[in-house]
């Protein structure tokens, strides 16, 4: 019997910043090269509260969020060969076709079929699977996770071992392997260096951890708020910096304890002054900046030529360079082999009913990963 259309409720976003409000939506069968998923447990990611947040005009409303998620697959479309019911899987807010230049490429995971989306629609036909008595609800990064269920094109979803948590798994489907992937595939960090962070939250605490792997031998911390430090300093942070704290600009404070700039900086903020102010706290001759925050103002990045002229790197990256069908279920197994831990992020679980409590533990800064446990 051919899927047919499910009502379930997710939580609606019908403007920048309002709470989310929980209806009842149909969710459409999956159409040919896409699945259906019963979401299990979905987090709230930092890129998700800046895209509630914004008031831009091309932010697109009513919508569902939520791309940070684990569940099982419910139906497939046609011509999906590589899912069946019943698997576990993640979804991926960018995917991976495995056959576009990018795919076939070592150097990139900026898939060209199934890159990232931001028109709220799907990749194949352009519309969309969610709606509300014939009115279409859009969707966020390909994924919105914030419904009971919700369809994904098969390239964003990775197939993951069926006795590994899904609970705990949801933070590799974005936040915790972004960091790991900066710390250890774009920055490749070397032993004894030395690695500034700007930003404590989870994807800065993923890059403290990688760093620490690494060996490291000296990883600094910068966040506005204190109450972080403490955290920061049980990943492996050791040293914590406020730059409220400084007369002097907090780069060269950076310059000042590492004897001239660090080796490896990262900004995991979403602000392009922190940019600019990574940059400046690396070391001349070979010091490297990898960012990964989004913004949401002022999307330029302002840097003196010389910055560069005297050897230092900008690099960008999204999702910390991971190929996601390829790199994620290694993760899988580093998880539970104990090789990496996920359970530290968790601060908070939530029922799906008190999401709109996640919103605001993020925009207070009171929390580090969310997990929103959906109806069983």
């Amino acid at each position: 019997m051919s899927p047919q259309v499910i009502t379930c409720n997710a939580a609606v976003a019908y403007g920048a910043g309002e709470e989310l409000v929980m209806e009842e939506v149909e969710v459409s069968p999956p159409q040919p090269m896409e699945i259906r998923i019963k979401v299990v447990c979905t987090s709230l990611c930092r890129s998700d509260l800046t895209a509630w947040q914004s008031q831009a005009t091309a932010t697109i409303f009513p919508r569902i969020f939520g791309h940070e998620a684990s569940g099982i697959v419910e139906s497939v479309g046609e011509g999906v060969t590589e899912f069946q019911e019943g698997d576990h899987v993640l979804t991926l807010f960018t995917g991976e076709c495995t056959t576009c230049r990018h795919c076939t490429s070592s150097k990139s995971n900026m898939c060209q079929v199934l890159g990232l989306e931001r028109r709220g629609v799907m990749h194949s036909d352009q519309k969309t699977r969610f709606s509300i008595k014939g009115k279409p609800i859009y969707h966020y990064c390909a994924v919105s996770s914030f419904s009971e269920y919700t369809v994904v094109h098969s390239g964003c979803a990775v197939k993951v071992r069926a006795d590994a948590p899904l609970e705990k798994l949801c933070l590799l489907s974005c936040g915790v392997a972004a960091g790991l992937g900066a710390a250890w595939k774009v920055a490749d960090i070397s032993e004894q260096s030395t690695v500034v962070i700007f930003g404590l939250g989870t994807v800065g605490l993923s890059i403290v951890l990688g760093a620490k792997q690494r060996g490291a031998s000296q990883i600094i911390g910068v966040d506005t708020n204190p109450d972080k430090f403490e955290q920061a300093k049980a990943f492996g942070v050791t040293k914590c910096l406020n730059p409220s704290d400084y007369d002097e600009p907090i780069q060269q404070v950076i310059k000042d304890m590492t004897g001239g700039g660090a080796d490896f900086a990262f900004e995991c903020v979403g602000d392009t002054g922190t940019v600019t102010t990574a940059l400046q706290s690396c070391s001349e001759g070979w010091g490297l900046t990898v960012t990964l925050g989004v913004p949401k103002v002022n999307p330029e990045v302002k840097a003196h030529y010389a910055t560069f002229l005297c050897g230092r790197t900008l690099k960008g990256t999204l999702y910390g360079g991971w190929k996601p069908k390829t790199d994620l279920p290694k993760l899988v197994d580093m998880y539970m082999n104990k090789e990496i831990p996920l359970d530290e992020f968790i601060t908070h679980n939530l029922q799906f009913s008190d999401i709109n409590k996640a919103f605001e533990l993020m925009t207070a800064g009171k929390c580090l990963r969310c997990v929103i446990h959906m109806p069983k």
